[in-house]
């Protein structure tokens, strides 16, 4: 190189492959921690860079090493020009410093900053850079693809497929851990929405069915104006229909059908069983997804639980599966359950304790274990292995829970105090 060349453009041509290199460092962070998901909603919406970066990355292998090539070829460059100037300006010794001062400078300005910068702003940095480097890689293809066999037939050697990427498919847990993080990114309602829908693989009809000692229904047995007088002040839309006890189901009644009808006292047994559907069964233990299809396949919105003997457990509704997404379909205005009355202190509750505990919490916004039990009695009877009194108090999570009354085997009503009442003390 000659001594005729300007120091201070030498300087100036060592400034420039310093940014160059930093520039190659900054962006090969910059496109290898780009969220997919987000780079692909840009691509369909049109952006440009965005499309040139998703193209990039489908060979991750070839946009590494055109980066790399243009790296390393201004590192090895600027190395050469430091060691020059170097040995131009104070002779073997100063070179020695030289080098060691360039390789700080290279590892700071050129390799640290720009790849934590791109970290933090990975979409800054990565889809300018995809204008660079996509005209780039058809320019200097030939070189890229020949560098590339080379290292892809070492890599085989070692068993390595270089074309085996990791796919960008997310698994149940991954799509769950993925709204679980999505924090304000979504309106409060839709976050709920999606929680539950990925939820509803993991529950099954027994999480969510009315138990058998509660299920409501028309008994061919009782006097006929018993019937009337349950059917007009059901709140339900479709009743069972049994002889003596809910095992023995003869049909399931639409109240909606009944519209048709000019008065009820015009109604009777005949009509019953002539408007009433056959009895749709289900295995305890299905998964709701499933279940909610198996309601749309066969045109139902309710199904009888059955265990493995044939005998009834409950009774499951489209609308219960459908709650699990959405909430319950009531009034935001006051309680927001129907089994929790408020009460006189702030942040205390009346429950009834044959409430489903998955319910509560949805309305409630309560945390109250669900592993053990499906109803709030049978929480507290597995957490105390006994029928408790009346005035007992237990903690079930966070909550304080007193009993406030039972009968011979089960417990009724318990007041629940949320943590903000319950406080830890010192």
């Amino acid at each position: 190189m000659s001594d005729d060349i300007p120091i201070g453009l030498l300087l100036g041509i060592l400034f420039f492959l310093l940014t160059l290199s930093a520039f190659f460092s900054g962006t090969e962070t910059a496109l290898m921690t780009l969220n997919h998901y987000r780079l692909k909603h840009k691509a369909r919406s049109g952006h440009r860079g965005a499309r040139y970066a998703e193209q990039l990355l489908k060979r991750p292998d070839r946009l590494i090493t055109l980066i790399l090539f243009g790296n390393n070829l201004v590192n090895f460059t600027a190395a050469t020009l430091v060691s020059y100037l170097t040995l131009r300006i104070g002779g073997p010794a100063a070179a020695a410093i030289g080098t060691f001062v360039f390789t700080l400078v290279v590892l700071i300005f050129a390799e640290v900053m720009p790849k934590t910068l791109a970290a933090l702003h990975p979409e800054k940095l990565a889809l300018p850079a995809a204008y660079f480097y996509y005209p780039m890689m058809k320019i200097a293809f030939p070189l890229i693809w020949a560098i590339n066999l080379v290292s892809n037939t070492l890599l085989r050697l070692f068993g390595i497929d270089p074309e085996d990427f990791d796919s960008d498919n997310l698994t149940i847990e991954e799509l769950r851990i993925l709204v679980d993080e999505s924090g304000t990114l979504l309106p409060r309602k839709r976050h709920r929405m999606l929680q539950g829908i990925l939820q509803l693989a993991e529950m099954t009809v027994d999480d969510v069915m009315v138990p058998h000692n509660e299920v409501e229904g028309i008994d061919l047995d009782d006097k006929w104006e018993v019937s009337l007088k349950l059917i007009r002040n059901s709140s339900y839309t479709r009743l069972p229909v049994f002889r003596d006890s809910i095992d023995n189901v003869v049909g399931l009644l639409d109240l909606r059908q009944l519209i048709h009808i000019e008065g009820l006292s015009s109604f009777d047994v005949n009509q019953l069983q002539y408007l009433m559907s056959e009895p749709y069964f289900v295995p305890e233990g299905t998964p709701l997804h499933r279940q909610l299809v198996q309601f749309q396949h066969n045109q139902q919105r309710t199904a009888l639980v059955v265990d493995e003997y044939g005998d009834i457990q409950g009774l499951v509704t489209l609308e219960d599966i459908l709650e699990e997404i959405v909430g319950e379909f009531k009034s935001d205005t006051g309680p927001a359950h129907a089994d929790v009355v408020p009460d006189k202190d702030p942040c205390s509750y009346l429950v009834n304790a044959s409430a489903n505990i998955r319910s509560l919490n949805r309305m409630m916004n309560w945390h109250l274990p669900v592993d053990e039990a499906k109803t709030l009695n049978g929480l507290i009877l597995e957490h105390l292995k006994e029928i408790p009194e009346t005035g007992t108090g237990l903690q079930l999570g966070d909550y304080n829970v007193e009993i406030m009354q039972t009968s011979e085997n089960v417990v009724n009503l318990v007041r629940i105090r949320s943590p903000e009442e319950t406080a830890p003390s010192d």
